[in-house]
């Protein structure tokens, strides 16, 4: 099924929103494209340091690049240091996989015999 990149980054939003939201995070706002024109990513702060807004551009690139874009904004906007940052970045990445892997229905994808190996 064939989504537009509108609608993709509209529910990878609110999914990675929700998560935050669960791990104590400030979540931004979420919005494209951003509004300097030729880069890929910007981060808005609100005037009271918290929160803010992280624009991504989805066009001629992998929308795992723009959800990669959308993780790293969550954890620039919270100001986070490692080693918690990346704590939080693989935990959200987790969350975001349905959103970044392709599945297929293949019938070698469903093989769940193990590989034999003939010694001669």
């Amino acid at each position: 099924m064939f989504f537009s990149a509108t609608a993709q980054f509209a529910s990878a939003a609110r999914v990675l929103s929700q998560r935050a939201a669960e791990l104590d995070l400030v979540v931004p706002g979420f919005r494209s494209p951003p509004r300097i024109v030729g880069v890929n990513r910007t981060i808005r702060r609100s005037r009271d340091s918290e929160g803010g807004v992280v624009a991504v551009r989805l066009t001629d690139r992998p929308f795992t690049a723009a959800v990669g874009d959308m993780i790293e904004g969550v954890l620039v906007i919270n100001r986070l240091e490692p080693p918690l940052a990346d704590q939080m970045r693989t935990l959200l990445w987790r969350t975001m996989l349905q959103f970044t892997v392709e599945v297929t229905n293949s019938p070698r994808a469903r093989r769940t015999e193990p590989a034999t190996t003939r010694v001669a």
